[in-house]
């Protein structure tokens, strides 16, 4: 069967699957991994550094990134009291989640350019066919990665974004209001979702990354093609 037989947007839905597997997976594990060496054991005792990305599969966030372009993983338990020193702790493992996603974006956008410039035909498949295969699947996984770095970097509770900015407060602040109001943060996000205003956030965001991605690799591939 030919790929101009398959509708675009299963295709599309095909090529996210591997893609939320590995950005996921990529994810969660960093935080898990920060945590662990901020001297945090809690992610490594439930299990989270590991490179099975069913463990760090949310189902619902994983439909949500799919059907809706933004989405979330299964939360790795941390316990700051345990970090060696508590507000630094907080910041290095919130922020090596997203930081993690750029840096697969820029891998696979180091990738999409190699292979525009290197990809030669197969016997088995033509490079039009492949081409029609290999780039939409290295564009969803630059475009995924930069979308979960954005979408985790906005200041809600709970997203990554938050914790980052709440540990510079004042803790009287950050246990009398944050800790109190944080439930709420997951429909404060629906309800810019249905607006339509998490839209107008995220834009400027994912351009600003996909711009900052672009200005790293474009130079290093250059070099080499």
């Amino acid at each position: 069967m030919s790929l101009d037989n398959i509708n675009p947007q299963f295709l599309n839905m095909l090529y996210r699957v591997p893609v939320l597997l590995l950005s996921f997976m990529t994810h969660e594990l960093s935080h898990a991994l920060a945590a662990y060496g901020c001297g945090d054991q809690t992610a490594r005792q439930a299990g989270r550094i590991s490179f099975n990305p069913i463990r760090h599969i949310d189902p619902i966030g994983a439909i949500m990134l799919i059907v809706a372009g933004f989405g979330w993983a299964k939360p790795v338990p941390i316990n700051p009291f345990n970090f060696r020193n508590r507000k630094a702790g907080i910041v290095i493992t919130s922020l090596a989640g997203p930081m993690s996603n750029v840096l697969l974006a820029m891998l696979f956008c180091a990738a999409y350019y190699i292979y525009g410039a290197y990809a030669q035909p197969a016997p088995f498949l033509p490079l039009e066919g492949a081409a029609r295969f290999v780039t939409p699947l290295l564009y969803q996984f630059i475009i995924v990665n930069i979308s979960l770095a954005a979408f985790n970097l906005i200041p809600i509770p709970p997203l990554d974004g938050s914790k980052v900015l709440f540990s510079v407060l004042p803790e009287r602040i950050y246990y009398n209001y944050i800790l109190r109001y944080e439930r709420y943060g997951m429909f404060v996000l629906m309800a810019l979702m249905f607006s339509g205003y998490l839209g107008k956030i995220l834009g400027p965001l994912i351009n600003f990354l996909i711009r900052f991605v672009e200005f790293i690799v474009r130079p290093i591939i250059s070099v080499f093609i």
